[in-house]
């Protein structure tokens, strides 16, 4: 019987931490997605530089390391090995959804886009950043859904049978994961222009609640009885390796840690956010309470000072100023002028 699954079985030879680095495989969509994007982000970046505007090195390096991610999780060992190991496919889903997400929001490239563009176009772009789509895809009840719900939808649904069978449908997996962590990570991180600002403890909460759905889904495959497309497995004949049952508690338990895991980052970056709100928050109340102290200061000042009489106020003849007519011998007499 072994015999026979392993002259059936035609996949890639049994996983090694060695082959996860050294097997490699092209995934045409992603690549050309990410060589295209890097490109276009240090394009810009170098615009922004010509133009005099300075540009943080560790969000470039942010975007870099998240598309070299990108194709390294969908064409490497990970990639490689996608359709014979549903554990495999547990680590791309962290990977595509929580991790390269966040990496390329961290660089800001809506705000490369926005100010890297000529100037009429500069406008049209922060027009549409504040329009009604943008404020009704950034709502966080809905990038919240984006993020919760697609790993449910790809496991629980038959994209997940369609992906280990179908091209076209395994890359909308490598590709929409992405987008969907993309649609979550920029309105919460609120590094690039949002349509509105919103406190980043409403992230801290919605994280939270996306750990908890994490671990839902977590616990449904470990201990859910329900093996996902056995048909598939059986036809797939592996002889290596663990069971098709084992494999998906296995892959159950990546995706309710490493999701947790993977989350941490965003966590302390949400905190860290939060702190510095607050001490700008501080810096800015202080200055208005030193202002309005130094006005009322003012005020007591003028009401102190004593009013001075308007013939005070005018200054008194210098001595020895007389009119010129008291002083002529011929005209002193009529007007009561005499010696001083």
């Amino acid at each position: 019987m072994e015999m026979h699954l392993a002259a059936a079985y035609s996949g890639p030879p049994a996983w090694t931490f060695g082959r996860a680095f050294s097997s490699w495989q092209l995934e045409p969509v992603v690549l050309a997605l990410a060589v295209l994007g890097t490109v276009g982000y240090l394009y810009g970046v170098h615009r922004l530089h010509r133009s005099g505007t300075a540009w943080s090195f560790g969000r470039g390096f942010a975007f870099v390391l998240g598309m070299a991610l990108w194709v390294f999780t969908t064409c490497a060992g990970l990639g490689v090995y996608e359709k014979v190991l549903f554990t495999d496919r547990a680590v791309q889903s962290v990977l595509l959804l929580m991790v390269v997400p966040l990496l390329l929001a961290m660089g800001a490239p809506v705000t490369v886009l926005v100010e890297a563009a000529p100037e009429a176009r500069r406008e049209r772009l922060r027009a549409a950043l504040r329009g009604r789509a943008a404020q009704a895809l950034m709502f966080p009840l809905v990038s919240t859904v984006l993020l919760i719900v697609p790993p449910w939808l790809f496991y629980f649904s038959p994209w997940y049978r369609l992906s280990l069978t179908t091209g076209g449908w395994n890359t909308a997996f490598h590709v929409g994961f992405v987008l969907f962590g993309l649609a979550y990570f920029w309105p919460r991180l609120q590094i690039d222009p949002v349509a509105k600002h919103y406190h980043p403890l409403l992230g801290v909460t919605i994280t939270v609640a996306e750990v908890i759905f994490d671990a839902a889904l977590g616990f449904v495959l470990v201990f859910g009885s329900t093996l996902l497309v056995p048909h598939y497995w059986e036809a797939l004949g592996r002889p290596w390796g663990m069971s098709p049952r084992t494999d998906q508690s296995w892959g159950g338990a990546v995706l309710w840690g490493l999701g947790d895991i993977a989350g941490v980052p965003f966590l302390v970056a949400l905190i860290i956010r939060v702190i510095r709100e607050e001490r700008v928050r501080t810096v800015a109340v202080d200055l208005e309470l030193d202002q309005q102290e130094r006005e009322q200061h003012e005020q007591k000042e003028r009401e102190q000072q004593p009013s001075v009489p308007a013939a005070a106020a005018s200054p008194a003849p210098e001595e020895g100023l007389r009119p010129w007519w008291l002083d002529d011998p011929s005209l002193a007499h009529r007007y009561g002028g005499g010696e001083r």
